[in-house]
Formats: structure tokens, sequence, C-alpha cells
């Protein structure tokens, strides 16, 4: 794996203030940190960001499984979850934000051999290949002009590398996946039987909304460990000058994806990131789908009993579909040149049957 060099992703940590009640943490300090110093407390949330902030506790945390719950909304046999929100008007209204007919990459590429095995075939001349004397086609052995090369590929997608999309069904809580399934449903040869990704056969096209925190905050990233919150959307938005509307999805740029760009990749379960309390703002705001230039959950999590409640919360109980590791750089600096935060968001998961994910190339078109 890549490693993350120079000053660009250092973190200094100080501890500041005491755990509330539930295991939240509670502090005193207001402000932003410095870019290039993060002073945080050590149970992970951002001291700086949670000054003011009504913070849920870990007991409010573990209660977003129920009351954030969609089970049994689109019916007991519905594996899309919060999917159903894009509907053909969303779709309809998509297609509107398309005013430049201009379109990007949200992916990072990937790379050979860090990323992912491959095999190549090459043949520069087919009719000499091993065995095609044994083709039954006579152009086969005729045609001594063409050749080919073909691939064999092996990938790991989920983790904090590859651009990809989580299904519902690719976290548990208490053995237990989205509409109340059982994780018994996901079989080691077959996969799962159960809100796979193919259940977004038909692609995920709907309105994107960009919401650029390192921008809204004045620095060039959030540094490890900092938490995006309520808020702070609200005022990417205000400065935006967009709206958050049902059906769509919600990109969120830490700037993590200049850093990767400029010093290389992060190792590391520290990250910035979405914090829980952004959860019950997306469940009113009927969002679709959300995705991240980091793996989603600020790491820590600033809860000791709840390793990532974003994404245990979003898939398991809110069925809401996740756009991990996005590169949104260039997305960021066309939006802020065309001064357009929202635009028509494609994402075509590969169908994988019984897969809990796929890589993706997400492309947004302004």
């Amino acid at each position: 794996m890549r490693q993350a060099v120079g000053p660009a992703w250092i973190t200094f940590v100080r501890t500041l203030g005491d755990r509330g009640a539930g295991g939240a943490v509670v502090d005193p300090a207001a402000g932003y940190p410095a870019c290039g110093a993060s002073y945080r407390v050590t149970g992970g949330v951002d001291a700086g960001m949670t000054a003011g902030r009504p913070m849920p506790t870990q007991d409010d945390v573990l209660g977003y499984f129920s009351t954030l719950s969609n089970w049994g909304r689109w019916g007991d046999e519905d594996e899309l979850g919060t999917l159903n929100h894009i509907t053909d008007d969303v779709r309809l209204a998509a297609a509107r934000a398309v005013r430049h007919g201009r379109s990007v990459s949200c992916a990072w590429e990937v790379a050979v051999p860090d990323d992912m095995e491959r095999s190549t075939t090459t043949c520069p001349r087919a009719a000499d290949m091993p065995g095609a004397e044994n083709m039954p086609v006579a152009a086969f052995h005729a045609d001594r002009r063409w050749g080919f090369s073909s691939e064999r590929l092996g990938i790991t997608f989920h983790g904090n590398t590859l651009t990809h999309v989580d299904s519902p069904c690719h976290i548990f809580w208490d053995g237990t996946m989205y509409n109340g399934r059982p994780h018994s449903l996901v079989d080691a040869a077959t996969g799962s039987a159960w809100a796979a990704v193919t259940a977004a056969a038909n692609g995920i096209i709907t309105r994107g909304v960009l919401l650029d925190i390192a921008r809204a905050r004045g620095v060039p990233w959030l540094e490890p460990g900092q938490g995006v919150f309520p808020g702070d959307l609200e005022e990417a938005e205000r400065r935006q000058g967009v709206r958050v509307r049902p059906g769509d999805a919600v990109l969120l740029r830490t700037g993590y994806g200049r850093v990767r760009h400029e010093a290389g990749e992060a190792s590391g379960f520290t990250q910035a990131g979405w914090h829980a309390s952004c959860l019950p703002w997306l469940h009113e705001r009927d969002v679709a789908l959300i995705g991240a230039d980091t793996p989603q959950d600020v790491q820590p999590s600033g809860y000791d009993g709840v390793l990532m409640p974003v994404h245990a919360v979003s898939l398991v109980a809110m069925g809401l579909w996740l756009l991990d590791n996005c590169d949104l750089e260039v997305c960021a600096a066309t939006a802020a040149g065309l001064g357009q935060w929202d635009f028509h968001l494609a994402v075509a998961p590969v169908r994988f049957a019984g897969t809990s994910g796929s890589p993706v190339n997400p492309i947004a078109t302004f």
C-alpha cells in the first residue's frame, strides 16, 4: 500500500474535554483547528467541531438503529432501501441538471500491482496461438493479421483505496442485515441472497450534490480525525447556493483526495469523514446515496461501542447505499469553475451475483 509522506498528513493530538453520558465527547473549546495541526480529543471527535453542538451520545447513536430504520417502509421484500427515493421524476430532474454538457469521473484509477492482480495475455497473431489449429472457424486460420490482448483480474474492492459502492448486505449488526434479514443468507460459496449489489442492476441515476466541506471551512483539507457535522452540511449548502433534495446523492469532499494526489495514500485507520450526527439529517432529507473522498466514517468515531456508525446505521437500518473512496478533486474544481454544485450522477455497478458491492466509476455531468 502506498504511504503518505511529508507534513500534510501528520496529526498532532492534544487531549481535550471529557466523555459525557453514553460515551459522547463534550468539550468547551471553540473554533476551527488550524490546518496542519489537528487538535482533537483522543476519542476521535474533533473538539473544535463539537463545541456548542448537541452531540448524540452513544446511546443516541445506538437508538438510530430504531429511530432511523427504514425496515418495512417499502415493503418486507424491499432490497433497494434508500434507492427507492430515486423516482422517475427525480431522474428527470437529474437530467435537467446538465447545463454545460461537461462530464468528469469521480473515481480513482485502479493501479497495478498495488490495487489488483492482473495476468495479461498478448497474442500478436491469433492464428499462431497454441490450439489455433483446433478452432472450427476457417477464417480464424486464414486471417493471419489480427491479434489480441486479454486480461484476468483479481481485485479486493472493499477497503480504503478503490472507489466502490456498498450494497446493504455489506454490513451486519447483531447478525442482521437490512430489512431484518439474517446474516445466514450470505453464503461463502454463492454470496448474498439478499440486498446484493445486483439490486441496483438498473444503475443509480440521480441528481448529485457535492458539498465541499474543506472549501466551506477555508482549509485545503480536513485533518485525520476531523468529523463533518450537520451544521457543516448546511453551511456548505448556503455558501454554494444549493439544497439537498429527496432522492439526491450527496458527495462529501474533505480534501483527502488532494492529499492523496500530492503525498500518496495514507495508512492506518484515522480519517476525516461523516460524523454519526449527520445520520438523522440524511434521513430527514431522504437522501438516496452518500459518497465521500474517504471511506465515509470519521475515524476514530468517538464512540467506543460503535466502530463505524455511519456504515452500520446507513446500511443495516436505513438501507442507505454508500459510495466509498471517491476522487472528488476534478469534480470540485469543475463545480467551482462553473458555479454549479449539482449535476447528473451516473453510477453503474457491475452485476456481480451475490456480491456486497462493486468497483464503480461515478460520472458527474454538469
